[in-house]
């Protein structure tokens, strides 16, 4: 008997709660005045936090070619979420994310079938050339490149352009293609072109939090593969590598209990490549 998906449902609440933030922010601060929290998952402020994200952050400083302290220390949170938690900013707050499970339901709903599976899968290394490949035109065109054209930042953008400008930018067009995206492969641009996820699985490479396979339990059905959104095996182990976004996916269908999240550290057998 498969487990219930309580992951999945913890998942899905914090997601939308993320998207809420951002959805009704801009509405807070234009017909009620209230500024508390400012901005979106790019640069966020809440109260007198700041929160910038990494690549935005890194981007900022190559342009300006400057320090500018508040902006590291606006950095300093989400590097060590990620860090000790990996990319769970993808999984777990990030808008496109969300709104790629929302197409998901809805398609089930039509259509009244399954989750699209993945009809082209390229190189998992793409993830690294799509990074150094955004930095470095960062630094040829001495312009934040995903600063601009970042989907999850580019939802907050839009969001906000609709509520105090009643219009729409051209760059919107972005999160379309993301989301389409999903009908070739499975979370397709997270798992091969997002530069921002590259970075944050860099940075997670030895995380603290990883889901774990217990041989023992294992029954190699596969059902873990099945379910994982970004095409690994976490019953081979692929769960501890720097490719997993630590979804919990895989951990919810495994009818066997053989997977689960565990703050391990890893000797070298457990990591993918």
């Amino acid at each position: 008997m498969v487990k219930s998906r309580t992951t999945y449902r913890w998942r899905i609440a914090v997601l939308t709660a993320a998207f809420l933030v951002i959805l009704l922010n801009p509405f807070a601060n234009r017909f009620l005045h209230i500024n508390f929290v400012q901005g979106w998952y790019q640069s966020l402020g809440i109260g007198k936090l700041w929160f910038v994200s990494p690549l935005e952050g890194t981007e900022s400083i190559l342009v300006a070619k400057l320090i500018y302290m508040p902006l590291l220390i606006g950095m300093v949170i989400p590097v060590l979420v990620a860090i000790f938690l990996g990319r769970v900013f993808c999984s777990w707050v990030c808008p496109i994310t969300f709104l790629s499970e929302v197409s998901d339901l809805i398609r089930v709903k039509v259509e009244g079938s399954s989750r699209i599976g993945d009809r082209l899968i390229l190189p998992r290394r793409l993830l690294w050339f799509a990074l150094i490949g955004e930095v470095t035109l960062t630094m040829v065109l001495g312009a934040p490149i995903f600063v601009f054209l970042s989907p999850p930042g580019l939802v907050g953008r839009e969001i906000m352009m609709a509520v105090f400008f009643k219009t729409m930018a051209i760059e919107g067009v972005v999160v379309l293609g993301v989301l389409a995206m999903n009908l070739i492969t499975r979370r397709m641009f997270c798992r091969y072109f997002c530069p921002l996820g590259a970075l944050l699985a860099f940075l997670g490479s030895h995380r603290k939090l990883r889901i774990y396979v217990e041989p023992s339990k294992c029954v190699n059905c596969g059902a873990c593969h099945k379910a994982c959104l970004m095409g690994l095996h976490p019953e081979t182990g692929e769960g501890c590598g720097i490719y997993c976004w630590g979804c919990g996916e895989c951990v919810d269908v495994c009818h066997k209990g053989a997977l689960s999240y565990r703050w391990i550290s890893l000797d070298r057998k457990m990591r993918s490549v």
